[in-house]
């Protein structure tokens, strides 16, 4: 018996924007949602514990990094992520061919596989669609994802179109290699690049593989923000509307909302994670550089508008020293408020979808964060 089933709740009268719950093994997914980015089996330096007290549905892993570190054998013995790292709410895993793909001039690719050097120890592995999908099945996440090469952004039409022909065929042999499709989403990836022809022929080619959900992959990767947005308005209304769609790699705050006016259901980032630990945090009135000068008598809160428990007991004063002083609390304090904020922002977004008024939250929400549309 399949445990996956998106469910539809409800349509924004006035956008592409939806409400639903992807049902899974271990739990429901209410989307539009935010996935917090755990690496390497972590959310950098937030506890299982911290990501449950602030409702997270569901976590990301990487398979890249966890195939490297600790490897497919301990997975195996660990019984999977799941009871490894203490999670027992949905994981998604993407497939590391991202990360691959990232290395340029460490790895070769060909229609077989990547070979590529891990960045590590300088070791030689070779990547195939069938060991991606054989070590996800090891992580055991309850999504997984496609084997997939992801273009440049500034890629030729030529190029992107044998790539995107490829990550096509490899799909299929992802599907053909997955041990575990009744407990385990095997998401397709589109590509194709900045060119709307070859996204649309992507999706053509996924639809007839067949997946219970669909990743839309290769944005976001160093082009302007209203390109990506005109990718979305090319690609998402060929999806179908009873499987969950998932845009990868994007969490600013106002690509979330644009992606969700264009019926994105899914979307990961690090962009949280990582300025926090630069001392950045998100707040009801735009961003606050917690490091600057002019907050080192500033004992109010972070966000005197946001209840998490760093709002409710530290100055922006306390998280300034922490932050100058190298200490690990500040990038712990920080990051669970710019997770919270974030995951609060994507309930307030299906809230107001339930109740017919999302651009103008969105539109309330860009004027105090200081976003110009």
């Amino acid at each position: 018996m399949n445990e996956f089933r998106y469910e539809l709740i409800k349509e924004c009268k006035d956008t592409g924007a939806r409400v639903g719950k992807i049902h899974t093994p271990h739990g429901v997914i209410n989307t539009p949602i935010f996935m917090p980015v755990g690496t390497q089996a972590t959310v950098k330096s937030m506890t299982s514990e911290d990501l449950v007290e602030m409702d997270a549905n569901i976590i990301l892993g990487n398979t890249y990094h966890l195939y490297l570190r600790p490897g497919q054998e301990i997975m195996d013995k660990a019984g999977g992520l799941h009871k490894f790292m203490n999670w027992d709410r949905p994981i998604l895993t993407d497939s590391g061919g991202f990360q691959v793909f990232s290395l340029n001039d460490l790895r070769k690719i060909t229609e077989e596989g990547v070979e590529f050097v891990s960045h590590l120890d300088g070791s030689r592995h070779f990547m195939t669609p069938e060991k991606s999908i054989d070590m996800q099945n090891s992580i055991g996440a309850d999504i997984i994802m496609c084997f997939d090469e992801c273009a440049p952004a500034g890629a030729d039409y030529e190029y992107t179109k044998k790539s995107m022909e490829m990550t096509s065929r490899w799909a299929k042999r992802c599907k053909e290699a997955h041990k575990r499709p009744h407990d385990q989403a095997l998401f397709g990836i589109v590509q194709g690049g900045m060119y709307e022809d070859l996204r649309a022929q992507s999706v053509k080619d996924l639809l007839e593989i067949d997946f219970p959900g669909y990743s839309i992959g290769g944005l976001s990767v160093g082009e302007a923000k209203d390109v990506m947005y005109r990718m979305l308005d090319a690609t998402t209304p060929l999806l179908p509307k009873d499987k969950p769609r998932y845009l990868m790699g994007v969490g600013s705050l106002d690509a979330l909302f644009e992606g969700v006016v264009r019926g994105i259901d899914m979307f990961d980032c690090v962009l949280q994670t990582r300025i926090a630990r630069n001392g950045t945090a998100f707040t009801s009135h735009g961003k606050v550089v917690v490091r600057n000068a002019t907050y080192k008598e500033d004992f109010s809160p972070l966000d005197p508008e946001c209840d998490c428990f760093v709002c409710r007991n530290y100055s922006r004063a306390y998280l300034r020293h922490l932050i100058k002083a190298g200490e690990i609390l500040g990038a712990r304090l920080l990051t669970y408020h710019n997770l919270y904020f974030t995951l609060v922002t994507m309930r307030k977004i299906r809230e107001a979808i339930m109740d017919d008024r999302l651009l103008a939250y969105k539109r309330e929400f860009f004027e105090k964060f200081g976003i110009t549309e």
